[in-house]
């Protein structure tokens, strides 16, 4: 991993970024970052468009230029060509660095990126091997893995989230270690951080006020780990029988985790809320004891973790992709010591009777700010970006 730390950068710049959509409308983790992260170069004087699909028409004041390519329920093959078109159409100046997010929408840009201009990849995940576990066909997965590593090939550096991530860039897509950089996410302070009590947080969304709680926000699909979640709260129901847990997130196992958790006797211990709409997503970290990540595999970073911990709560994870570099520095406690059901439960139960301390709200917000603010962490970005 090459440093730039103490290389010279333009004052003001201008950087092109190619997403994936818009964020709120669309509220997964990679639209997230691009948002933060453009925002914040913009908010240091940086001239920084952002292309993708879906974009609102209408401006934002953030001084970030949108530029809307395609829409996403066009058919993929129109939505390929708009892109390419549409992307050659813009009449701006050419950038200083580009910052791609995501491979299926650069592949079609390809050909037709300014010549000379750094091209710097935010590696997200693996896209193929994620839509695998998920259960996609050989050809799809095959066809996602090829763009991938076309894309990875225009690429000059490499942007990765963890070290865990960066494992899977160098192994899985054969890209240097000299090439990759390791730059955690951040989390804007000013919208977690918000002086709010657990009792008060509780009231604001009619959650119970004497109940010992948990929440998770995730996407439910198989990887992030929910089934063994549930059978980890049943095994600690008789010691805790008044346990709580909140899940947020919608997805294509919703049903089925919705019957299991009936099927387990928990009906009164689970709360599946939907999809949670962004303002309230402070309030519920705020409003719970404790967090939980029980991923199994290709967790890059665990934007969860750190939103919790900024909020004050102390947030639980499995030792998987990049959460543990989050936790271990602060308090390895938080980190269960397998992915297995038993593990997961054994440290829950732990935590919440007391067995091993929890960290503070003080030392969990200390510990976001100090190390994860968004401000610092895009000036880390940008150095790259215009090396």
């Amino acid at each position: 991993m090459e440093d730039y730390t103490n290389d010279p950068v333009v004052a003001c710049a201008n950087i092109l970024c190619v997403g994936l959509g818009w964020f709120p409308k669309t509220p997964g983790g990679l639209d997230r970052y691009v948002y933060e992260l453009t925002h914040q170069l913009a908010a240091s004087q940086d001239r920084v468009e952002l292309c993708g699909v879906g974009l609102p028409e209408t401006q934002s004041n953030s001084g970030v230029k949108l530029t809307n390519l395609a829409e996403p329920e066009q058919r993929l093959w129109e939505r390929f060509w708009l892109i390419r078109s549409n992307f050659g159409q813009r009449k701006y100046a050419k950038p200083d660095a580009i910052n791609l997010h995501f491979a299926l929408y650069s592949f079609p840009l390809l050909q037709v990126l300014p010549r000379g201009v750094p091209v710097t990849f935010s590696f997200h995940g693996p896209w193929a091997l994620e839509s695998k576990q998920e259960g996609s066909g050989k050809l799809s997965v095959f066809l996602k893995q090829w763009m991938e590593q076309r894309v990875y090939r225009r690429c000059d550096r490499f942007i990765v989230l963890s070290k865990a991530f960066g494992d899977i860039l160098h192994q899985e897509y054969q890209v240097p270690w000299s090439k990759i950089h390791v730059i955690p996410g951040g989390v804007d302070l000013s919208r977690f951080q918000i002086n709010r009590s657990r009792p008060e947080a509780r009231r604001q969304i009619d959650w119970p006020e004497n109940r010992p709680i948990l929440f998770t926000a995730r996407r439910l699909v198989h990887r992030v780990g929910l089934d063994k979640l549930l059978i980890a709260i049943a095994m600690i129901k008789p010691q805790i029988p008044d346990i709580w847990l909140a899940i947020a997130g919608k997805g294509p196992l919703k049903a089925v985790l919705e019957q299991q958790a009936t099927d387990l006797g928990l009906n009164d211990n689970v709360k599946f809320l939907g999809f949670l709409p962004d303002d309230q997503l402070p309030i519920a970290y705020q409003a719970a004891d404790l967090s939980v990540m029980p991923s199994q595999s290709l967790e890059g970073f665990g934007l969860s973790v750190l939103e919790s911990l900024a909020c004050g709560t102390p947030a639980l994870c499995t030792p998987v992709g990049g959460m543990p570099e989050i936790l271990e520095p602060f308090s390895p406690n938080l980190i269960a010591a397998s992915c297995e059901v038993t593990a997961i439960a054994e440290r829950l139960e732990e935590l919440l009777t007391g067995k091993v301390p929890m960290p503070s709200r003080e030392a969990c917000e200390e510990y976001a700010a100090k190390n994860f603010d968004w401000q610092t962490i895009a000036q880390k970005v940008r150095k790259v970006l215009l090396a």
